[in-house]
């Protein structure tokens, strides 16, 4: 940027770097809903898909700290099956993490923390899994009417 600065002067600088932050555009016209084209669920769906309703049906569901993410804890058999499924890919991206006695496979790579990451952990026989799903704003809105079924 300096060789711009002395090359072209100040005010080419200024316009450049105001290029860079300008807002985005405005949209024009209604947004589209046109519902793309899905794939096929992979077993790996499926295993996120049962968790989900196994947390559902016991109520294994919190809120994340960030408002709009739900987290959902599924056990037993499923959470095993999903744990051993996570044994290769965890090994793969080096998420896979043993720490006093419990293993955690992790469905990214863990950098900081496991806040937000999808996880399995086995201890001593027993197996537990997380799935964290991003809702929205709406999970928060105060006073909103939700009918029971």
């Amino acid at each position: 940027m300096r060789s711009i600065v002395n090359a072209l002067g100040l005010p080419i600088a200024i316009i450049l770097s105001a290029c860079a932050s300008a807002p985005d555009p405005i949209p024009t016209g209604p947004p589209d809903v046109t519902l793309t084209s899905g794939l096929p669920a992979t077993a790996q769906a499926r295993l996120y898909s049962g968790c989900i309703a196994q947390a559902n049906s016991t109520g294994s569901i919190q809120r994340e700290r960030d408002g709009g993410t739900l987290r959902f804890t599924c056990t037993g058999d499923l959470a095993k099956h999903f744990f051993d499924a996570l044994g290769p890919w965890s090994a793969k991206i080096g998420s896979e993490i043993v720490e006093d006695g419990r293993t955690y496979r992790f469905s990214k790579k863990l950098i900081k923390d496991s806040y937000g990451i999808d996880y399995c952990v086995a201890d001593a026989g027993a197996h537990t899994c997380i799935v964290i799903l991003a809702v929205g704003p709406f999970i928060e809105e105060p006073g909103s009417i939700v009918p029971v079924n």
